[in-house]
């Protein structure tokens, strides 16, 4: 039965797009240092190449990856004072001639090492496995600055008539605008980009299209942007491999081989607002070019929308650069003054949520273009993506980790847009190219700039058209103990995609060897006789005869320690800065004895009590001890990791930008430094490290910028792993203590029967007494839930009375009394006001106390809506857990609006 023996079973879903679950993700490679493009050989090997010059080779009959060549690469800049610093320079791009197989050459785009700021497009041959480096042909150099970064292009790809693409990034600096580059002033031709991507005579900022020649030579094709028929006046004022201009930084293109259209993503600019006389928010572009043409940069961003023409001497602003008739008077430009019309993207977004294109989501922006998939070049490939994709175009997003399809019509007009394996990881995808078997292959860059990555990665996309193994999950109530020792295996959650009847094999294996006990069934019993450690391993096999296996690992013999932290007296949900907790930790263990009869010493057991915000959870004073890895993060961290902060910047070492250690530092007691700083993580910046600049996120609003502010300045303080606790005490929080406290308590038995020690621990959080209302439970109907931005929680909006939210099981021990931040916008939100109950168990509980009313401000400030009164409620005494409702009231609201409830601070 061969792989289309089951393609009558679905291979979409109802909504017409392939089934997700039939796409697999496979690791080929891994910790990768920067890889940036790479080339599919016609057996399936692997060409990729990283920045700083290693060419790669990774080979699917071995499965393995081998340097085969580095070649000598600049990945520096130098500025006048000749202070060096990383630029994106270095080995930039490559592929395959498309005549490979009979003539074995490879072609690479890269920043040769020495004195001479060029950037080189050469052939090399690759003879085996072995990258020949004295054949050497150099085709096209382009010149460069290596005053200042930034943007390379480097991207290569070919046309159905061998027809060489080479992008070029404008090679300027954004570091000293957030707009437009179009510094005229004398000696800051690296601020300008009116010296590349609008010169006609210069080959950057561009897409290059010649033909190669057998002997390390090219040819003009027909049809560029400057033909043989130029004014002679303005000829010698043009560069004949220019297909495109008006580029930023296209850093991946791609050219349909059948419609010749050539697609590419342009990494826009850093500005996060409209500026008056200035210019336009910045966006970002991925592009379609039917026809040769200018793409606009540096005048116009977007769907055209225009630059004013700036003085960088004067800062005064003229005009905005009409589109229809674009010029170029800066005297660094070589070339023409009029130039081509400019021409829109195809696509274009903000750092915000774009209306137009709501797909593209929000956050850092990194626009890249990928392949065009057509079914008939896959007739004989093992796993052919399906039908559905024949004829789109495969884009990505770096910074968000997306990859969209493209649909178009036959003209080429864009029809569709949308998510490709919406829910399959990615961590920063940097290429894309189509194998001969069928699979898509990506490169993934990793986290963050200019550094070997633990998550970079090289991995191969398959589509399985026919029956699919089945999908296995093994547990076991318990994994140690003494024996005899009973488990219950189960292999609750395994399914078949394809809906096959299953069967189970259960096996048994010890580590010393011996026969193996078979049980047939999915949620087996079996007792361990003997001391020794064990192998359960479930295979699991469809009607088909398609298989799979998962193993657990069971260690008999040795029971783990028990472990009990209690707090004494007091509150078991909160606790409240500077006053004591009392606690007490016991263990017991099988074999050796407990702290009760002293056959344990205290100083074996580790106690420990962390805040959330501590850089790291898992602190060690003995060896052997670890605690969980569970994650208690600020509100400021938690933001952070969700923003593209990691990609320019690292807690404690340098990258595009700062580490945020020594940003921490340089602030450190500056008063102003919260405000000023979340100034410039909305709107950008740059100047105090170098020319370094920040790229503006718009989409975080004032609150949560001061958040992350705010976490990132507690970095300044070194952590020290705190001792370890007595067994038995008082721990007294700082006054100042902010966010949750971590209690943990860890012991590290000795071992027994010959098997090694078995660790446990118990750990309890208790939570700061200022909660916000977002991270109830459950909310009853009329209750909105508002994200804002990236902030971790939600905010209550009350849109009507006799509503509530809910919080479980919480300690009222000790409450005296609760005191509520609540806005109540009558501009923004027409809110009427009211009060809020506090009851018990119920919405309509035991009512402990509620506020005064609360009244409605007229402010017309949008920031009235984050900035609160604060009401109090008495609270009637109450002991033990119980279910909170905060019930929302006004006798008088009708429908309306009644208030924005943030935070409740819980007191004793």
């Amino acid at each position: 039965m061969g792989l289309w023996a089951y393609s009558a079973r679905p291979l979409v879903d109802p909504g017409g797009l392939p089934d997700e679950n039939r796409f697999t993700k496979v690791v080929l490679a891994e910790k990768l240092n920067e890889p940036l493009e790479m080339a599919i050989l016609p057996d399936e090997r692997v060409l990729f190449i990283e920045r700083h010059g290693d060419v790669r080779l990774y080979s699917p009959t071995t499965k393995q990856l081998r340097t085969i060549a580095t070649i000598p690469v600049s990945t520096k800049y130098k500025d006048k004072e000749g202070h060096e610093s990383e630029a994106e320079d270095g080995l930039l791009g490559i592929n395959i001639d498309p005549n490979f197989e009979k003539n074995h050459w490879i072609y690479l785009y890269y920043s040769p090492a020495g004195n001479e700021s060029k950037n080189s497009l050469t052939r090399y041959e690759l003879r085996g496995d072995e990258l020949i480096l004295s054949s050497k042909k150099v085709l096209l150099d382009v010149p460069v600055q290596r005053e200042s970064c930034c943007h390379t292009g480097g991207s290569i790809d070919w046309d159905r008539d061998g027809n060489l693409y080479l992008s070029t990034g404008d090679n300027t600096s954004p570091r000293a605008t957030l707009y437009a580059p179009i510094d005229e002033r004398p000696d800051r031709s690296p601020w300008d980009a009116q010296k590349s991507s609008s010169n006609t005579n210069d080959l950057r900022g561009k897409i290059l299209r010649i033909h190669p020649e057998a002997d390390g030579t090219y040819t003009i094709p027909e049809g560029n942007l400057f033909p043989k028929g130029t004014d002679p006046s303005d000829r010698p004022k043009t560069r004949p491999e220019i297909y495109t201009m008006g580029h930023r930084n296209p850093y991946r293109i791609s050219v349909d081989k059948r419609t010749g259209y050539v697609y590419w993503g342009d990494v826009g600019p850093d500005a996060g607002t409209d500026s008056v006389g200035v210019g336009p928010t910045a966006e970002d572009e991925y592009n379609q070019a039917k026809k040769p043409g200018n793409f606009g940069w540096p005048y116009f961003v977007g769907d055209n929308k225009a630059y004013n023409d700036v003085d960088f001497v004067t800062n005064k602003s003229g005009a905005l650069f009409d589109p229809a008739h674009p010029f170029n008077d800066s005297p660094n430009n070589t070339g023409m003054r009029d130039l081509p019309p400019a021409q829109p993207a195809l696509i274009s977004y903000p750092a915000t949520d774009s209306k137009k294109f709501p797909i593209m989501g929000s956050g850092g922006r990194s626009a890249m273009a990928g392949p065009v998939y057509y079914k008939d070049d896959f007739r004989n490939a093992k796993r052919p993506f399906p039908d559905y994709y024949n004829g789109k175009v495969f884009l990505f997003e770096w910074m968000r980790d997306m990859i969209l399809a493209v649909s178009f019509n036959e003209k080429g007009g864009m029809d569709k847009i949308e998510r490709f394996l919406p829910n399959m990881p990615f961590s920063h995808p940097i290429d894309m190219a189509f194998g001969p078997n069928g699979d898509l292959y990506v490169l993934e860059y990793g986290t963050g700039w200019f550094l070997k990555n633990d998550d970079s990665r090289l991995v191969k996309i398959e589509f399985n058209a026919g029956n699919r193994k089945p999908n296995v999950q093994v547990a076991a109530n318990q994994k140690a103990g003494a024996v005899p020792l009973k488990v219950n295996l189960s292999a609750e959650g395994t399914k078949d995609f394809d809906g096959d009847a299953l069967t189970y094999q259960w096996k048994i294996v010890s580590r010393v060897g011996g026969q193996p006990t078979i049980l047939n069934e999915p949620n087996p019993t079996f007792t361990f006789q003997k001391p020794g450690q064990y192998k359960a391993i479930l295979t699991v096999t469809d009607a088909h005869g398609l298989k799979d296996s998962r193993e657990i690992d069971i260690m008999a013999g040795n029971q783990p320690p028990q472990v009990a932290l209690n707090l004494v007296k007091g509150n078991k949900s909160f606790y409240f800065p500077g006053q004591p907790i009392a606690y007490q930790v016991n263990v017991t263990d099988k074999e050796d004895g407990s702290l009760a009869n002293g056959r344990i010493q205290a100083k074996q057991v580790l106690v420990q009590v962390n805040a959330q915000n501590e850089a790291t959870t898992q602190n060690s004073t003995e060896a052997g001890h670890k605690f969980s890895e569970a994650t208690y993060l600020s509100t400021g961290r938690v933001l952070m990791e969700k923003s593209d902060c990691k990609a320019c910047h690292f807690t404690d070492k340098k990258s595009v930008g700062p580490s945020f250690t020594d940003v921490a530092k340089r602030y450190k007691g500056d008063a102003n430094a919260v405000a000023s700083l979340s100034n410039k993580i909305i709107k950008g910046g740059g100047g105090v490290w170098g020319d370094a600049a920040m790229t503006a996120h718009p989409q975080l609003g004032l609150p949560d910028a001061g958040e992350i502010v705010k976490y990132i300045l507690t970095l300044s303080d070194k952590k020290v792993a705190s001792p370890s606790l007595p067994t038995q005490g008082m721990y007294t929080p700082d006054k100042n203590e902010k966010g949750d406290l971590v209690l943990q308590a860890s012991y590290k038995d000795k071992g027994a029967n010959g098997l090694p020690p078995q660790t446990n621990e118990q750990v309890l959080v208790l939570r700061n007494p200022l909660v916000a209302l977002g991270t109830s439970n459950s909310q009853s109907k009329g209750i909105t839930l508002f994200k804002m931005g990236g902030q971790p929680h939600p905010l209550v909006i009350v849109m009507a009375p006799d509503t509530y939210v809910q919080f479980n099981q919480l300690d009222l021990t000790g409450i005296r009394s609760m005191a509520f931040a609540v806005a109540a916008p009558k501009a923004q939100l027409n809110a009427v006001g009211g009060r809020i109950e506090v009851r018990m168990d119920s919405p309509t509980g035991q009512l402990l106390g509620q506020t005064d009313d609360i009244l409605p401000t007229d402010s017309k400030d949008p920031a009235a809506m984050f900035q609160p009164g604060v009401v109090k409620a008495s609270i009637t005494p109450a002991t033990g857990l119980h279910n909170l409702y905060f019930v929302f009231k006004n006798e008088k609201a009708g429908k309306a609006p009644l208030f924005v409830p943030i935070t409740v601070q819980f007191s004793n």
